[in-house]
């Protein structure tokens, strides 16, 4: 994949970030709440929803800037969850993308209205696109439906539940269904209001995003045993310390990772059908997904 373009979205979720982070945040002296979001939200990252929100957008109509505005949104939403998983009533993890989370930089309370505040900004970052207000609203409803009670709300609840009691396989692709692969289909859901997709469009990146998705969180249960902390910049091993199922407790190393290649070409194909060559840079970011090693 041309590493160029996968940079230059990722400057741009970075650069739109910046600015709407000045725009929905109190220019308040000494506000340690938008400190903290700060902290957290432009501390660094892959930004993988916002580069598919964007990618999604250019596939489309071939242009990435209506969906800049969604890409930050979906990135701050993001960064509210991790920050809440962080806390020590969730995961209780000190460490995130290499330097101590939230919580452990600015305290408990502190880091949990940072991530309120960030959630809400997300919306308002949302009806700020100029893309106008038929588009905003069906923006809010997707990203709403994606992060709460039917999304990744929901995921979190199963997810803690199975620490108690473990769960099959149709109870863990349940939990990550919601969990990950909810925003991750929202990401490119984004990226298709943004820029006007059809129906066979939208349709075509919600399959790639929702096997992308279940991608990402197999890779993630690799890694989870696999990598060293100084890879992933936060603590490894946990879900064995909290007794949680994963792909690789059900399958094992080798069968999670050939499920997770499946998954990928099953995507790409769903691309292809519809947009094929321009889906390139969809499909080799996927593979990207794959390989990672953190």
């Amino acid at each position: 994949m041309p590493e160029q373009y996968l940079k230059v979205y990722q400057q741009q979720v970075e650069n739109t970030l910046q600015r709407m982070m000045e725009t929905v945040f109190p220019p308040q002296a000494g506000s340690a709440v938008a400190r903290a979001a700060a902290y957290s939200l432009l501390g660094g990252g892959k930004r993988v929803r916002g580069v598919l929100t964007l990618a999604a957008s250019a596939l489309v109509c071939g242009d990435a800037a209506p969906a800049e505005s969604y890409a930050a949104a979906l990135e701050m939403l993001h960064c509210y969850s991790l920050i809440h998983d962080d806390l020590p009533c969730m995961d209780n993890d000190d460490f995130r993308r290499g330097r101590p989370s939230c919580h452990k930089a600015f305290g408990e309370t502190t880091a949990l209205l940072a991530g309120d505040a960030l959630l809400t900004a997300a919306f308002e970052t949302l009806c700020r696109n100029e893309n106008g207000g038929e588009k905003n609203a069906r923006a809010v409803q997707l990203l709403a439906h994606a992060a709460g009670p039917h999304g990744m709300v929901l995921g979190q609840e199963l997810d803690l539940a199975a620490e108690e009691t473990p769960v099959d396989e149709a109870g863990l692709l349940l939990i990550h269904t919601n969990k990950t692969g909810r925003l991750l289909r929202a990401a490119v859901g984004l990226g298709a209001i943004a820029a006007g997709a059809s129906g066979a469009q939208a349709a075509a990146l919600d399959g790639y995003a929702e096997r992308i998705g279940m991608v990402f969180q197999i890779v993630d249960d690799i890694l989870d045993v696999t990598a060293t902390s100084e890879e992933l910049g936060k603590p490894i091993g946990s879900d064995a310390e909290n007794n949680k199922t994963t792909f690789v407790t059900l399958k094992g190393i080798d069968a999670a990772r050939a499920e997770a290649e499946r998954l990928t070409r099953e995507a790409c194909v769903l691309l292809q059908n519809t947009f094929g060559k321009s889906a390139d840079f969809l499909c080799n970011y996927a593979q990207k997904l794959v390989e990672r090693s953190n």
